[in-house]
């Protein structure tokens, strides 16, 4: 009989690989889990380039973290259509989940989910085919929507026609986390903290979108939680309790003494007061220079010019700034402020009993100039300045600690120059500052949006068709024929 066959394998190496199987196993899941240990406790996320960078700035993260109620999130979006921006909406609220983990996503694609679509508008009573592309926010049924249109700064582009001329809106600005944020802080507080924008002295409105209107001045505002009313202080009216804070933007004209004295009156209560000059006030006081000169601010009867900081000859490239919240997050950007006044630091030779603590904050180059001074020596000239004044210990104010913030110029916020530089940061951290709302004094800008897209005329797009169908295969079959002619030989 032939021999029987041996096994490949003997109990005792069949013992040794299974051994050593379970050991490499163990090896692996041990390093699994240090290596997720690791993740939790160091890890940091990174982005392989700009164009995917989704972090948070230090003001969102800080309302994240003061977040305490649960926000259900959902995307009521066409999924499918590629110039919505729901990739950038989604990748962006991951973010927010990621940063606090009470916040909650869904997506309802309305296109294709119908029936589910129907019972999101139901429940938030959306009606009529308008009603699609939305960001909802609900917090134990405290609502708030967001039209994904808003989310988008846009500008016309001409589209190449040999024809005729037609254009497409292209975007510029992605406004998402500004947004956002400003929802989660209308869920967190029952009603917003009131400004009050002074009217009835030549003063630009609220609700003008032109060139030097102040409607995105406004829109700022809201994004911060701060809802804005025009206030008239002629007669017998005063300043409201409610009035949070005051806005006085480029008079036109003087100031009755009558709205000078409650002004007066409201900043002894310990009021909160923004107020932009501009160049037109050197030649027409407005009344609130000596005002100001009480609390330790000198408003100069001139202009400053800032020759090597400058685009227009007007404009001045604002690059040094002092140490203080409302300007921190500006080190390492700019603003563009349009024919400045110097807004000085009053320098006491008797100071009064508890004096008001001033900060020059922002100021032109080293070699500025004065319009009206030209023999003056150049030197750096300051632009803004920040006033606080505390109450005297066991003296209370009804409206707590006095804060103003005073600017030597108001068109570097009005609506075509609060995109420059970094103006729009600034009046955000500007508000927040006189609010006392510390966590918010990191700004929010929009986002740039770099798009490439080839856009080609008719006869440009005949050409490529041709060169692709007709040109680059013909290439290769001469090339071919070439080969085969020559291995032939």
């Amino acid at each position: 009989m032939p021999p029987r066959p041996q096994p490949s394998f003997s109990p005792r190496r069949r013992w040794k690989i299974g051994f050593d199987v379970f050991l490499r196993t163990l090896f692996v899941l041990a390093v699994v889990v240090m290596v997720n240990y690791l993740g939790a406790q160091f890890f940091h996320r990174f982005y392989l380039s700009s164009q995917t960078r989704v972090g948070l700035s230090s003001r969102t993260l800080s309302v994240l973290q003061s977040l305490t109620n649960s926000v259900a999130v959902t995307l009521y979006y066409d999924t499918k259509d590629e110039d919505n921006f729901y990739p950038d909406i989604m990748a962006l609220l991951n973010e927010y989940r990621a940063a606090n983990p009470k916040i909650t996503i869904r997506t309802v694609d309305y296109v294709m989910d119908a029936g589910e679509a129907e019972k999101v508008k139901e429940k938030y009573n959306l009606s009529g085919t308008e009603a699609k592309d939305l960001v909802i926010f609900d917090s134990h049924g405290r609502i708030k929507i967001v039209p994904g249109d808003a989310l988008v700064q846009t500008t016309l582009e001409q589209i190449p026609d040999e024809k005729e001329r037609q254009f497409r809106r292209k975007p510029v600005a992605f406004n998402g986390e500004m947004t956002f944020t400003s929802m989660l802080l209308a869920l967190q507080n029952p009603q917003p903290l009131k400004a009050y924008f002074l009217q009835g002295d030549g003063e630009p409105s609220i609700n003008d979108s032109g060139n030097f209107g102040y409607l995105k001045f406004a829109t700022v505002l809201a994004q911060n939680y701060i809802a804005v009313t025009n206030l008239e202080l002629s007669g017998n009216s005063d300043l409201p309790m409610d009035c949070n804070l005051l806005i006085i933007a480029a008079p036109a004209i003087a100031l009755a003494p009558n709205e000078l004295q409650k002004i007066s009156d409201y900043l002894a209560q310990g009021g909160r007061l923004f107020v932009l000059f501009n160049y037109a006030s050197v030649k027409e006081p407005t009344g609130l220079e000596p005002l100001l000169q009480q609390w330790g601010v000198n408003v100069v009867d001139d202009v400053v010019k800032d020759p090597k900081n400058t685009m227009t000859g007007q404009d001045i490239k604002v690059r040094h700034f002092a140490q203080h919240p409302v300007v921190n997050s500006l080190a390492q950007f700019s603003l563009q402020m349009i024919l400045p006044r110097p807004v000085e630091k009053v320098d006491w030779q008797n100071p009064p009993a508890n004096p008001p603590e001033v900060t020059e904050l922002a100021f032109s180059g080293p070699d500025s100039t004065l319009e009206n001074d030209p023999a003056a020596a150049p030197r750096s000239y300051p632009l803004i300045a920040a006033v606080e004044q505390k109450p005297v210990a066991g003296i209370s104010h009804p409206r707590g600690a006095t804060r103003i913030i005073v600017a030597g110029d108001s068109i570097f916020l009005g609506n075509y120059y609060i995109e420059g530089g970094a103006n729009r940061d600034f009046l955000g951290d500007a508000a927040n500052w006189l609010l006392d709302r510390a966590t918010l004094l990191q700004g929010i800008g929009p986002r740039p949006v770099t798009e490439y897209r080839l856009l080609m005329t008719q006869q440009q797009q005949v050409n490529v068709r041709w060169l692709l169908i007709g040109a680059l295969p013909g290439a290769i079959l001469l090339l071919g024929g070439i080969v085969w002619l020559v291995r032939r030989k």
